[in-house]
């Protein structure tokens, strides 16, 4: 199979980077979303040159779909780094309490200068950021304890720019999820095509679950036998796992050969899913 050069860089994209850069000067910090399964990928490049000296809080989203040893191996790297991140799952909610804590913590210096100038009360603004599908829009509901950002399965939902207040005296400002020009290497291409950040429409499917299979049976071979009965060869060709892996669902047209644009979008919905367990395709 051919290599793909994966990129996705719409207009909006480059509209929505300007909107952030010029709406910096609104916020006292930000809040970074990361994809737990792949950290190091869902981390925007841009957002290090946009965020200049602004204080960062990275939340390690979906952190219920992830290898739990390794999501604490990420976070004791960022720490290591002087970086505060929190693991959550905004979908259900788990984690999110911890949320208004961190962020007086990471804003303790700016709380005590305002309070020592007679400012009390003053509200605590933050940047909401992260690249598409990463679940910025779940993590502010959660929050606000209502739909206050619209949510999608879809990369690319929210587009404008939103102020939301929260109870506790914290407003949050929605941004667009936003990828970045160039990817530094093709697996960042791939990571961000297998948690869904980039549409399934542009991608050759059957190359990227193809991909995706190599990784899995490299990192987790034992999930890939129990979900698709099969033992995974060593080394073997991701096409050919996708095939194997196909005829054993019995994903046949004529002829006998393997419908493989459909096994194809089978293992991504489940991987996605969580259905081959906790899974983490990155290490720090």
């Amino acid at each position: 199979m051919a290599e793909a050069n994966i990129n996705w860089y719409p207009g909006h994209m480059k509209k929505a980077t300007r909107m952030m850069e010029d709406s910096l000067r609104l916020v006292d910090a930000l809040v970074e979303l990361r994809d737990a399964r792949i950290p190091e990928s869902s981390r925007n490049p841009d957002i290090d040159r946009i965020a200049a000296d602004k204080p960062r809080l990275i939340i390690l989203n979906r952190a219920d779909q992830a290898d739990p040893q390794i999501t604490s191996l990420w976070r004791q790297a960022l720490s290591g780094k002087g970086i505060l991140a929190l693991e959550m799952d905004c979908r259900t909610g788990k984690g999110v309490g911890g949320f208004s804590s961190a962020a007086r913590t990471l804003l303790r210096d700016l709380i005590e200068r305002s309070e020592a100038k007679g400012q009390v009360g003053r509200p605590l603004r933050f940047m909401v950021l992260g690249i598409p599908n990463v679940g910025k829009s779940s993590f502010i509901n959660r929050l606000a304890g209502r739909k206050a950002a619209q949510t999608s399965d879809r990369p690319g939902v929210t587009r404008g720019k939103q102020w939301i207040s929260l109870p506790n005296n914290i407003q949050l400002l929605d941004t667009p999820g936003i990828l970045w020009p160039k990817f530094e290497s093709e697996q960042v291409g791939y990571s961000l095509a297998w948690t869904g950040a980039i549409n399934d429409n542009i991608l050759d499917v059957e190359l990227v679950a193809s991909k995706l299979l190599e990784r899995l049976c490299e990192l987790y071979p034992g999930a890939v036998e129990e979900r698709y009965r099969f033992h995974p060869e060593p080394d073997a060709p991701g096409y050919e796992l996708l095939e194997t892996a196909g005829r054993k669902r019995g994903f046949l047209v004529s002829g006998g050969e393997v419908n493989t644009e459909r096994m194809a979008r089978v293992l991504l919905d489940e991987f996605r899913g969580g259905k081959l367990g906790r899974i983490t395709l990155e290490r720090p």
